[in-house]
């Protein structure tokens, strides 16, 4: 590893809390696997000094961030610039500082959760997709799915949630490509069956729960039904067990970490980073390895 110096250029994540984050293992790892003079550090923030920890980062010579709840909204007012899918989707989840200390946000969750399905030979161009849930994780993910020319369905219990995300994101995607319906046992059994791939961009079954899952245990899996979930704590959810156990395709929440990060790498350093040693530094962090 390269020692810290006078001359290490330095990101980092911002968040409250990001004790438990993977991104410093993620992008450390590959700073070190290309011999780059970075340095990736966890920054926990309290939301009453979010403005604040923005102006310490140009000062101390940051050249970017990533941000992670419960910043990713609140932080775009304080940035100068924002790019379209930042705007659409109405989070930033990266920073990027350049050498006069402007600061531009973007949202890579999005073409991070494309990329890990296109890795999985998934194209959502006309494909069926249901997403359960209606938060910001969801949100980036449907404007990613809708852009990408896939019908959408938006399941949340709280129709009124599901109903005003599909409003919010319609002046931004394809007319026609978003609905939304309650998320109850029967309406999914419903959906499921014409559906070819199933998000949860929820956090149920995230640890501690990890014994929860939206999909009910009466209610067969389809095995032609691609499954991918968002949490990563625990490798496999629940949700991914049921899929797995029914044969069908899935894709754990790890793949969608890793591909954003790799573009926030990009964008930060000009250079392609290496993905692999992205995910197994993941996986090592997560226990999996």
């Amino acid at each position: 590893m390269i020692p810290i110096d006078g001359q290490t250029r330095l990101l980092g994540i911002l968040g409250w809390p990001v004790e438990h984050t993977l991104s410093p293992a993620m992008h450390n790892s590959a700073f070190a696997a290309l011999g780059l003079n970075w340095a990736y550090l966890p920054l926990p923030v309290p939301p009453e000094q979010l403005e604040a920890a923005l102006w310490g980062l140009a000062a101390l010579g940051f050249r970017g961030a990533n941000v992670t709840v419960p910043h990713k909204e609140a932080v775009m007012q304080h940035l100068g610039e924002t790019t379209a899918a930042a705007q659409a989707i109405g989070a930033v989840n990266t920073i990027v500082v350049d050498e006069d200390g402007r600061m531009m946000g973007d949202n890579t969750d999005c073409f991070g959760f494309l990329a890990s399905l296109h890795e999985a030979g998934f194209d959502p161009r006309g494909r069926r997709v249901l997403v359960l849930g209606a938060g910001g994780a969801a949100r980036a993910v449907v404007y990613a799915l809708a852009g990408s020319g896939a019908r959408v369905v938006v399941l949340n219990r709280t129709l009124a949630s599901a109903a005003a995300l599909v409003l919010y994101l319609s002046f931004s995607v394809p007319a026609g490509s978003l609905s939304a319906r309650p998320l109850t046992s029967d309406i999914l059994a419903e959906e499921a069956a014409q559906a070819d791939l199933l998000v949860n961009a929820t956090t149920v079954g995230m640890w501690p729960d990890y014994d929860s899952s939206l999909w009910p245990d009466t209610l067969p899996f389809p095995p032609s039904l691609m499954a991918c979930d968002l949490v990563y704590r625990p490798r496999e959810t629940k949700l991914l067990h049921q899929a797995r156990q029914a044969g069908a395709q899935t894709i754990e929440g790890v793949e969608m970490l890793v591909h954003q990060g790799v573009l926030a790498f990009e964008m930060w350093t000009g250079q392609q980073p290496p993905l692999e040693v992205m995910r197994s530094a993941c996986l090592r962090a997560l226990g999996g390895e």
